[in-house]
């Protein structure tokens, strides 16, 4: 079972998205509320996947983005965004994302994105 570290500055988007991948029998590595967060998650957690919120304070989903894959070459990272950011979405793929889900989230969709990056 792939586990996953949900990062996103709103407690009800985590919520939201715990339920979904739960459901979809991905197991919850963690949860981190910023970017700064999310990188230390990360490198203590090793989770096979990262969802990202673009939108977050202290650190954004893009610069979080570059630093765990700084650390973590092989780390796959699947960015979430509102619609109308798809200038910051590009960025991340050429960052390295593996894709990205747009709010308000879709449940097809989301379990479509993690089982095209992650199998």
């Amino acid at each position: 079972m792939a586990s996953v570290l949900i990062v996103d500055d709103a407690a009800f988007m985590r919520m939201m998205l715990k339920d979904i991948l739960t459901k979809g029998g991905y197991e919850i590595a963690g949860e981190a509320g910023d970017g700064n967060e999310a990188v230390a998650k990360y490198a203590e957690l090793k989770p096979d996947l990262v969802t990202l919120d673009i939108t977050m304070p202290n650190k954004d989903g893009l610069q979080a983005l570059k630093e765990i894959k700084e650390s973590d070459p092989n780390a796959v990272c699947v960015m979430c965004s509102a619609m109308g950011q798809q200038a910051m979405v590009i960025d991340a793929i050429q960052a390295g994302a593996k894709d990205f889900i747009v709010k308000p989230f879709q449940p097809e969709r989301v379990l479509e994105s993690i089982r095209k990056v992650i199998g």
